[in-house]
């Protein structure tokens, strides 16, 4: 496990959830596909959500999404489709605006196929000279996943991984040894975009990651409300938004960005009421 941030852009991930826990209260990440609905929309959405997140998480769109709900597939198709449709260079030079007119952390989250189809070497590189903090990658094969996390460490990215809902303390003393930056937590069973309530397991779970890999761990997937949002933020080291804010915007798509903006804010509220004691 990296105790020391590996680079300046994964230290802006690191300030992120520090300065957070100096004002006792969670973080507040926003996860958008890049180009959705359209490139110009989505950059004017992704810097008016930064107003209001500490970190963003800039989605890669994929025609495969196999741990999606209906709301980020469609969202995805929409990102693909078209004549700017999605390009990864649309992902870098989102992350380049960013980082440049925002302090917001950022984050990518991408399948491996698209990853893999770039080339992995050059991915990290670029997505790090960006300005990128680290990378998801949920469905990341296991014969893979060696060669990956020393690519992205050479780069200086933070490996983020997605933690099994019932782990083994087999499986999380393997987290602690492979995961850096933070751990992610689902908040619900399923596919993103569920509607579901929050499990009365959650903060256990959350609890128990947290000891055994020593890692801040964020929750996300399926957490749909301002509510929620700020209930999950009492005991968890992040909030994770998605679906909720796509969802806004497709309600109002001839002002997709503002719409997000609106959401950002409902859920930034939330979570910084719910102030929490010092540690």
């Amino acid at each position: 496990m990296r105790t020391s941030p590996p680079s300046w852009s994964a230290a802006r991930l690191d300030y992120a959830l520090a300065t957070s826990r100096e004002e006792q209260r969670a973080p507040l990440a926003i996860y958008l596909p890049v180009n959705y609905p359209n490139r110009a929309a989505s950059r004017e959405a992704l810097l008016r959500a930064a107003e209001h997140a500490d970190v963003l998480e800039l989605g890669v769109p994929h025609h495969s999404c196999p741990m999606d709900g209906p709301v980020i597939r469609q969202a995805a198709t929409q990102a693909l489709a078209g004549s700017d449709g999605f390009q990864m260079r649309d992902l870098f030079a989102a992350a380049v605006e960013l980082t440049a007119r925002t302090r917001t952390a950022l984050v990518a989250m991408s399948y491996w196929e698209p990853i893999r189809s770039y080339g992995a070497t050059a991915f990290t590189r670029e997505l790090a000279a960006a300005g990128g903090a680290g990378v998801l990658v949920p469905d990341l094969p296991p014969h893979a996943a060696p060669l990956w996390r020393e690519t992205a460490a050479e780069a200086g990215l933070y490996t983020v991984a997605l933690a099994p809902r019932h782990a083994s303390s087999a499986r999380l003393a393997e987290l602690g040894e492979t995961t850096t930056g933070m751990l992610y937590a689902p908040a619900t069973p399923g596919l993103t975009g569920t509607r579901l309530p929050l499990s009365p397991h959650l903060p256990r779970l959350v609890r128990r990651l947290r000891e055994a890999t020593g890692l801040p761990v964020a929750t996300g997937v399926g957490i749909s409300s301002p509510q929620q949002a700020a209930q999950v933020s009492c005991f968890s080291d992040a909030v994770v938004i998605g679906s909720a804010v796509i969802r806004r915007m497709q309600t109002e798509p001839d002002a997709p960005a503002t719409a997000a903006a609106a959401a950002c804010r409902d859920f930034a509220q939330a979570v910084r009421q719910a102030r929490r004691p010092a540690a």
